[in-house]
């Protein structure tokens, strides 16, 4: 319809990238939404909000590859757009807990299941990081975004002590 403006490709990249970390950010609402509302339901959509974050992480990084880098080049790109490091590292770190993600895994992991799994909060970091760097030159969105996770983090640290956002570590 003609309504993705001048470059279609960038648009969608954007758009794919922007609903990743809308994603990532409701998937770390679920813990406070849980222990404001006393809900435990909230906790069975978790899982399947974060596989999705993973997916349009994918798509981001597809159509990234596709319309706007064309496949080729890709270390002159990496290294001379430091934002494309940031959202590569944030999506590299969302592998393992899509991968993770079964119950036969968690099984699998026993206790070390839940250290794994907080490598979500330096992934949501990064992906803000790439998201407010990748900015030309109104931030006000990446700082509103910037805010949100914040107090997400903030509230975990509060609630559970800032050791339970350190990933990889037993608490």
């Amino acid at each position: 319809m003609g309504d993705l403006g001048p470059d279609p490709g960038q648009a969608i990249t954007e758009a794919l990238g922007l609903a990743t970390f809308q994603l990532l950010l409701i998937t770390l609402l679920i813990t406070p939404l849980r222990k404001v509302t006393g809900w435990a339901g909230w906790i069975r959509f978790r899982r399947m909000l974060g596989l999705y974050a993973f997916f349009y992480g994918v798509l981001h990084v597809l159509a990234f590859l596709q319309f706007i880098l064309g496949w080729t080049d890709l270390w002159a790109t990496f290294t001379k757009r430091p934002y494309i490091i940031a959202g590569a590292m944030a999506f590299v770190l969302m592998v393992p807990l899509a991968l993770t993600s079964t119950k036969r895994m968690m099984k699998k992991l026993g206790r070390g299941w839940k250290p794994l799994h907080r490598l979500i909060y330096c992934s949501a970091v990064l992906a803000w990081v790439h998201f407010l760097w990748q900015a030309r030159s109104d931030i006000t969105e990446m700082v509103v975004y910037g805010v949100l996770l914040a107090g997400l983090l903030g509230l975990r640290a509060y609630w559970f002590g800032v050791s339970s956002l350190v990933p990889l570590k037993k608490v």
